[in-house]
């Protein structure tokens, strides 16, 4: 790791004054800001990176303990997308973004996914080829490869009761490192997060670092953008000032990003297009432990019935099953005797819905939206059944669905009774996964940005993050905001 980074809790660079010029500002240091700065920085490109929230090193917390969730996620995880039917959502709020909370599951695109963006949209270059390389450099650069030992016994119940019922399923890759020196437990590796990968690289680089700042806008001053900040300071007063750059790479993530542009008065095609995966919960109980005391998340996801819906495990936490278990009180109990012997899976699906993110004066969040179609909420139904299936096949004993007034079930008998469609307002859904608030194209009537995420008719003004995926991939989306960045980015440089 970089030596700045070691003598330093959070900020790297810890003053600034308005006479500071740059050429690129990258605000936000998630996947795509981390990425960005680095290939600028390694490009020759004076580059100031901007984090709203704390650096955190991966082993000052427990990884999904309290500790983590109040020092890394945004509002402490409490937050959610608004509309008839509520939808939870996480969002990371450090250095590293979500690179440093998530479970670091690798998908490239789907191929029928690019085509219907690069039709849809008028994306140009675009296909396969195109994005091959950039996939590619990603998974060097994050060690992107499969468990080198068993999977945990929790995913290794996917893959036994989809087995059993003839359907496909995979051990998805991760990027995870397993021979770094100064890890104990091989079989559980060391996530190549952003704060061990692309950060570290580009402070080598030459790029500078603030963290615990906000950007509360962007302003055009003749040729440079100017950008308003507000840095906290360890004793808790707040420094508010402005810095110049030539070019702005906004990386806020699918809420921050739309809303930091509304506020900043650009607002065509921006925060109207908000997409996700739409995923529905069941907690399994099984006669037999399946969970040790290394808190790992499942890496099999069976995909038999994409891109309808997939399958895949969750963190598996006492806490956790609690959480999801506050509407089964029996289940709760139940737990607290033996959670070593439960699971916790998801069904989830693409969706059609459709939201929206707002800025709201007065308030640090923006408004988030979120409206579950009708058919999102059969198709949810049928695969929470689906699954439900699986994990009696799997040898399940009891099902603990995330649906209000459902279950427990027993046997696979009692799933005959099962609705149609899930109940609009006793359902529990969350999503780790939202996107598309700035799509990217030549189609003006629906892109934010051009085909390599400049936002139309702002020069030298960038989305780089998950806002510019057209639509929500079907699968989990770093490898396709990661693989699009690279390629926006090389373009801006001239490499491509």
């Amino acid at each position: 790791m970089d030596e700045r980074l070691t003598n330093f809790r959070g900020v790297i660079r810890n003053s600034s004054t308005s006479g500071d010029r740059f050429q690129s500002i990258v605000i936000g240091s998630g996947p795509g800001g981390s990425l960005t700065a680095c290939l600028l920085a390694e490009a020759g490109h004076k580059v100031l990176l901007v984090e709203e929230g704390p650096y955190v090193r991966q082993e000052e917390v427990g990884s999904y303990s309290i500790k983590e969730m109040e020092t890394k996620y945004r509002d402490g995880g409490l937050t959610v997308a608004l509309g008839p039917t509520t939808v939870s959502y996480v969002e990371g709020r450090c250095v590293g973004g979500g690179s440093e909370i998530n479970s670091g599951l690798y998908h490239r695109t789907p191929l029928e996914v690019l085509d219907r963006w690069r039709h849809e949209y008028k994306i140009d270059s675009f296909d396969d080829a195109d994005l091959i390389p950039h996939f590619e450099a990603c998974e060097r650069d994050l060690r992107v490869s499969l468990m080198p030992g068993p999977a945990p016994a929790s995913s290794l119940k996917l893959n036994e009761g989809a087995s059993r019922l003839g359907w496909k399923s995979m051990e998805v890759p991760r990027w995870y490192r397993y021979d770094a020196p100064h890890n104990r437990a091989p079989s559980q590796g060391v996530r190549q997060s952003m704060t061990r990968t692309f950060i570290p690289r580009a402070l080598a680089a030459g790029c500078e670092l603030i963290s615990d700042t906000r950007v509360s806008k962007l302003h055009r001053r003749g040729t440079r953008w100017s950008v308003g900040m507000k840095t906290r300071r360890l004793d808790g007063s707040a420094n508010s000032y402005a810095i110049e750059a030539d070019n702005i790479f906004v990386c806020g993530g699918a809420t921050q990003t739309p809303a930091l542009l509304r506020r900043s008065g650009i607002k065509k095609n921006i925060g109207n297009s908000l997409r996700l995966h739409p995923t529905v919960k069941v907690i399994a109980r099984f006669s037999t432990p399946i969970q040790s005391n290394q808190t790992m998340v499942p890496v099999h996801q069976v995909r038999e019935f994409a891109p309808r819906f997939a399958f895949g495990g969750s963190i598996s936490t006492p806490a956790h099953f609690a959480l999801s278990l506050l509407d089964h009180p029996g289940g709760v109990e139940q737990m607290t005797r033996d959670w070593r012997c439960f699971g916790a899976y998801y069904a989830m699906i693409s969706g059609d819905g459709e939201g929206s993110v707002r800025h709201v004066p007065g308030l640090p969040s923006p408004l988030v939206h979120y409206k579950v179609s009708d058919t999102d909420l059969a198709t949810l139904s049928d695969a929470l059944l689906h699954l439900c299936r699986l994990l009696f096949a799997a040898g399940a004993v009891e099902l603990y669905p995330s649906v209000v007034g459902m279950g427990p079930f027993r046997t696979v008998d009692e799933l005959e009774q099962w609705p149609a469609v899930l109940p609009r307002r006793e359902t529990r859904l969350m999503t780790i996964h939202m996107t598309s608030t700035c799509p990217m194209g030549e189609n003006r009537a629906l892109c934010a940005t051009d085909s390599f995420g400049r936002v139309f008719d702002r020069p030298q003004l960038y989305v780089a993050d998950a806002s510019l995926l057209c639509t929500q991939p079907g699968v989990n989306p770093q490898g396709s905001i990661m693989a699009i960045v690279r390629r926006n980015v090389q373009a801006f440089l001239g490499q491509v």
